[in-house]
């Protein structure tokens, strides 16, 4: 009886541990690569437009280097961009990161379970809006 308790046991932490090592990939422990696939841009008094991270001269795919506080990617001309991670916080199952660049502020959030993210940047004239996302490369 006890070999049946011990075997179980055994069974169910190796089943729960790779959930606990993948729910850990996304909370700022690890570098990660993200993808954007969606984008809106809204500009004060005219409609907003849906594309994708070329339409609004984005990267396609972002690194974040969370020991260097960075996130960078490079645009479809070649150009690398690069912003500071100025603030990272977790609550809630949720990864904020938060920056300015070029007199906009932006905010990206990751969920910590799946590596979706949401990054929004903004100044007094213009917004985006931003969908996609992550996994540890």
């Amino acid at each position: 009886m006890k070999k049946i308790k011990l075997m179980g046991l055994a069974l169910l932490c190796i089943i729960v541990t790779p959930f606990s090592i993948a729910a850990a990939d996304f909370d700022g422990s690890r570098p990660l690569l993200c993808a954007t696939i969606e984008t809106f841009e809204c500009g004060f008094g005219i409609e907003c437009r849906r594309g994708t991270a070329q339409s609004v001269n984005l990267p396609q795919f972002l690194k974040i280097d969370f020991k260097a506080k960075k996130i960078s990617g490079t645009r479809e001309s070649g150009e690398v961009l690069t912003t500071k991670i100025e603030n990272m916080e977790r609550g809630d199952g949720k990864l904020v990161l938060q920056g300015t660049q070029n007199n906009k502020g932006w905010s990206m959030l990751i969920n910590e379970a799946t590596g979706k993210m949401t990054i929004t940047a903004s100044d007094d004239q213009v917004g985006f809006v931003v969908f996609g996302a992550c996994i540890t490369p």
